[in-house]
């Protein structure tokens, strides 16, 4: 580095004895200059030590943090389906009607789970909003007619999480479609009989589950839970009672 300090060490005497500007250290003392000018940290020519601009206006009293512990953190697979009778669709598909295709959209933006934790395990309800188009003929040698239901394919599911209690947090990122099936003659009861004019159709959802708990954490990386008392077990098993499905299950929006 050089010296920005002396104004002769600015200058040279070459081979005929006259003084010349030394360029190489004029810039290192301009850039020196321009460093501690604008603040710039620059450790290749100075070495500035910026004090912090805000301040807390009260000291902590204490020097453990609160952190979250992750107790633990797995992709798991939610599965949404239902049976469907013919008459559910409009217009309604004729008994002994010939299916040609069937085609399952989901509405992701639309997916409702509500999501509970009870000791070691995560459980999941909830529904899938969905369009379903059938296209079939209604008998030999008619035209092929095409027949829709948007509808709520319910899920439930509960994941295996070891050393999980119930005052844990559960994050789940956002549900992504794998794949969707349709299978037309799936058996049905309809009036007290059993029928093969039903569709089952089913979405394949994975999502990534992540359980964490507060915890206060020491200077020297002792930890020590905010509720010690969380995973004790109660006299009386937790009960829930969640959301009602908009619009049932057939036919809501």
């Amino acid at each position: 580095m050089g010296n920005c300090s002396g104004h002769w060490n600015n200058w040279n005497k070459n081979d005929k004895g006259k003084f010349e500007r030394n360029d190489h250290k004029s810039k290192k003392c301009e850039h020196k200059k321009s460093c501690e000018s604008c603040g710039h940290d620059d450790k290749s020519v100075c070495d500035c030590n910026f004090k912090p601009v805000r301040r807390l206006r009260s000291p902590l009293n204490s020097d453990c943090v609160l952190v979250n512990s992750v107790v633990g953190s797995k992709m798991v697979q939610k599965v949404a389906e239902f049976t469907f009778p013919f008459s559910a669709f409009t217009p309604v598909i004729v008994a002994g009607a010939t299916i040609l295709s069937v085609t399952v959209t989901p509405n992701t933006a639309g997916i409702v789970h509500n999501v509970r934790l009870i000791r070691d395990k995560v459980v999941n309800i909830g529904f899938v909003p969905a369009t379903v188009t059938v296209t079939f003929l209604p008998a030999v040698g008619a035209a092929a007619l095409t027949a829709t239901l948007t509808t709520n394919l319910p899920f439930q599911e509960h994941t295996d999480f070891p050393g999980a209690c119930p005052e844990d947090t559960v994050t789940e990122t956002p549900l992504v479609v794998e794949g969707t099936f349709s299978q037309p003659g799936s058996p049905i009861i309809i009036a007290g009989l059993v029928s093969l004019t039903g569709i089952l159709v089913k979405v394949v959802l994975r999502t990534t589950i992540t359980v964490t708990r507060p915890v206060i954490m020491d200077p020297h990386g002792g930890i020590c839970d905010v509720n010690d008392r969380r995973c004790e077990d109660t006299a009386v098993p937790p009960t829930f009672t969640l959301p009602t499905t908009p619009g049932g299950l057939l036919g809501g929006a």
